[in-house]
């Protein structure tokens, strides 16, 4: 098995946001030469999630508000009180709100394009404002790349 990896980053605004980073990670993918294998595909911050889905912006308006009435942005959260816990970022929220999505992708590569129909991976960071404040944020993200059998474009 061949194995490449790489990195992206995107930059958000908003305390919750949705990005469709289709083409980000299919650019990432098709730098190496796999014809067939797998992406695994994983953001780097524990406030940061991943999830395979149609990008369109009702769709994506609705995750943003079905995430936010699921953890609200105060909720006496023990992660954001000074008595239970040493961080000092007030971001309990984002926290919760990426473990409640996931932070791992794994989808197939199938002749050099990845496998996704209609759909589009979007990436659904939260900044680290205090008290729900806007703060510009960076994501980081490794995709690493597989092809079983050690089968690559140069392969066929």
């Amino acid at each position: 098995m061949k194995v490449f990896s790489t990195s992206v980053t995107l930059s958000t605004e908003e305390r919750t946001e949705v990005s469709d980073i289709t083409k980000l990670i299919r650019e990432a993918v098709q730098q190496f030469p796999v014809a067939n294998g797998i992406a695994l595909i994983n953001t780097l911050h524990t406030t940061c999630a991943l999830f395979i889905n149609e990008f369109q912006s009702a769709l994506a308006e609705d995750l943003r508000a079905l995430i936010e009435r699921l953890v609200p942005d105060r909720n006496g959260y023990r992660h954001d009180d000074p008595r239970f816990s040493d961080c000092e970022r007030g971001n309990a929220r984002a926290h919760l709100r990426a473990a409640l999505l996931g932070r791992t992708l794994v989808v197939g590569v199938n002749h050099d394009d990845l496998t996704l129909a209609s759909s589009s991976p979007s990436f659904s960071p939260s900044s680290m404002g205090p008290d729900g404040a806007r703060s510009p944020s960076r994501s980081s993200g490794n995709a690493v790349i597989a092809a079983p059998s050690g089968r690559t474009r140069a392969d066929r």
